[in-house]
């Protein structure tokens, strides 16, 4: 029998304790930070019944988004303020950068459901002008209708 020399027994458990308090700290940190992680603008996309699109891109890149508010503001997901409307002439600048660096580059407009048509149109004008070769659009899937009697 293994003892020590005050009559106590050696324990072979290991104590969880310390696990369990690193591991609520790590939840902490997650559920502080998920929402900061995040990006782009409010946007209520319409609802689409079409199929999604197959893009593959590399390691890392992300496609670039337009993001067209229920104001009509423009937004970019580069640069350093994501989050910041963007005029015609700086959306349009740092579009044709972007493509120029990668021009199969996907690029893709989120546009709110409340925005007029026109404004999106010449979002689109922007793109063209920039130097985009194909465009996509982001839309809410369609609600699923549950089946009668089932």
């Amino acid at each position: 029998m293994a003892q020590d020399r005050r009559g106590r027994r050696l324990m072979g458990e290991i104590n969880v304790v310390p696990y369990i308090d690193v591991m609520l700290v790590l939840l902490i940190i997650f559920m502080v930070t998920a929402p900061l992680l995040t990006q782009g603008v409010k946007v209520e996309l319409p609802q689409s019944g079409a199929e999604p699109l197959d893009v593959r891109l590399p390691r890392g890149e992300k496609p670039l988004v337009l993001s067209i508010d229920r104001e009509g503001r423009l937004y970019l997901n580069i640069g350093s303020k994501p989050g910041q409307p963007l005029d015609e002439a700086t959306t349009l600048a740092r579009t044709a950068a972007m493509l120029r660096r990668a021009p199969d580059l996907p690029v893709l407009v989120k546009g709110d459901r409340g925005v007029a048509y026109g404004r999106v149109v010449e979002a689109m004008v922007i793109l063209q002008k920039a130097g985009a070769k194909k465009v996509g659009f982001l839309t809410d899937p369609l609600p699923e209708r549950r089946r009668v009697g089932a």
